[in-house]
């Protein structure tokens, strides 16, 4: 079944080649086209296209399938091009023709753009709730252990002291700003396209504001051109949000490999998530986080890869398009599963409480001693010229007390404020309302 066709049958191979992976990449997109047909339907019957009747009939049928859908018993059949044609095909063959009437004024091109934006939000949600979860954990190991001192790098070499309560509470504070710039991809998301039909609107007096109130929108994509040209910018501009988060992970598993291996020895992961060697029988490989690396670095070159793919296009409907849907869908299930192996292990690590007992970290306490002098009176330049002379000559002797009081420093991390910051960014998301729209749009007492 194609929902364009006109009598006349296609080429095997050119229906196989543009086609390609739609099938499989629709499966996500099922829940999310039986809601936006929902609406659609509703404001029909408010325009007179369909009868009261037939609309209780539609929203009866579309809130079974949405239930075979949830429960793994909705397949797109061979031959069947899209999900779109998958759900009016049920639709007609359980209601005969009433099911045909449901895509009255509105294409497959505004139907994908809502089916994306109803699933992109979705999922920004549930990455979102995964990324509280890991800053609640780093926060939680922040407090922990915010007494033990731990050597800080600059150039990979011996620099200042630092802590664990740093460390953690680094990542913590890092996830906030990631949260922000998913806020800003939820923002620009969370606007109407249905109604903008092919690009070029629709003559049927269609009711744009029921169906965005209907499905929780903040509001519409009002100019219908422009409504079009948000495919393509909208899986970019999400993608380049779920990449700073990523970028965050990754450095966190680099950091985690690194403190773990021997020559470091400040973190011990937890044995069950490490793997062995088959020839060394000592061995504990970090692979979770080295995988969470990996995969994250592949999650940040996504808005690269969406830009090639859209670039240079000019306004309208293009299939090159249907591309982006292949390296964009999957990649919430890939960071939501980076996520959830890291607050695990986050959760688990045991921090070595006597690193700083070794002599090769003795010199990180030399801007202490420096600070030291000047504040009892030395010019900074001349206490540092005598700190850096005793050491050269082999007379610096580290004093290990370290005493940081300003704000964000190691004797005052300020998790309070970083958290009061993560609150604020979650209530702003409002994802109340998306929840409501929805529930009342399945429900069969609405």
């Amino acid at each position: 079944m194609k929902l364009w066709d006109k009598g006349y049958e296609i080429n095997r191979e050119i229906e196989r080649f543009t086609v390609g992976r739609d099938r499989e990449m629709d499966i996500y997109l099922a829940e999310a086209d039986v809601m936006g047909s929902l609406a659609h339907i509703t404001m029909l019957e408010s325009i007179g296209l369909l009868q009261h009747d037939e609309l209780q009939a539609l929203t009866s049928e579309l809130r079974h399938i949405h239930s075979e859908i949830r429960n793994g018993q909705f397949a797109i059949e061979e031959g069947i091009e899209d999900v779109h044609s998958q759900v009016e095909l049920m639709l007609t063959r359980r209601l005969g023709d009433m099911g045909k009437k449901i895509h009255s004024g509105r294409s497959r091109n505004d139907q994908v753009l809502v089916d994306l934006k109803l699933f992109i939000r979705r999922q920004l949600k549930l990455v979102a709730e995964d990324v509280r979860t890991l800053f609640d954990a780093l926060q939680a190991q922040s407090e922990r252990y915010k007494d033990v001192l731990m050597p800080g790098y600059t150039h990979l070499q011996v620099a200042m002291p630092s802590s664990f309560g740093l460390w953690f509470g680094a990542y913590a504070e890092s996830l906030v700003d990631d949260l922000m710039f998913l806020q800003a991809a939820y923002r620009t998301t969370n606007r109407n396209p249905l109604g903008s039909a092919a690009g070029y609107g629709s003559s049927f007096p269609l009711n744009r504001q029921m169906t965005t109130q209907l499905l929780g929108f903040d509001s519409m994509d009002y100019n219908v051109v422009y409504a079009q040209m948000g495919r393509g910018k909208t899986e970019r501009n999400v993608a380049f949000a779920l990449a700073s988060i990523a970028g965050t992970v990754a450095k966190l598993a680099f950091d985690a490999c690194l403190f773990n291996s021997q020559n470091f020895g400040f973190v011990k992961l937890p044995k069950e998530c490490t793997t062995g060697s088959s020839i060394m029988p000592h061995k504990k490989n970090p692979d979770v986080f080295e995988l969470t690396r990996a995969r994250c670095n592949k999650l940040q070159a996504l808005p690269q890869q969406i830009t090639l793919i859209m670039n240079n296009l000019p306004s309208g409907y293009f299939r090159d398009l249907q591309i982006i849907k292949e390296v964009f869908l999957p990649a919430f299930d890939e960071l939501r599963d980076c996520l959830r192996m890291t607050t695990y292990i986050v959760g688990r690590i045991e921090v070595n409480r006597d690193i700083l007992s070794d002599p090769r970290y003795d010199l990180m306490f030399s801007v202490e001693e420096v600070n030291r002098l000047a504040a009892e009176g030395m010019p900074f330049r001349d206490a540092y010229k005598k700190v850096g002379m005793d050491i050269e000559a082999g007379r610096f002797t580290p004093r290990k007390e370290v005493c940081h009081t300003h704000e964000g420093s190691i004797g005052n991390l300020c998790n309070p404020q970083i958290r009061s910051l993560m609150d604020e960014v979650w209530r702003d998301f409002h994802f109340e309302k998306m929840e409501e729209a929805e529930t009342r749009l399945l429900s069969p007492h609405e």
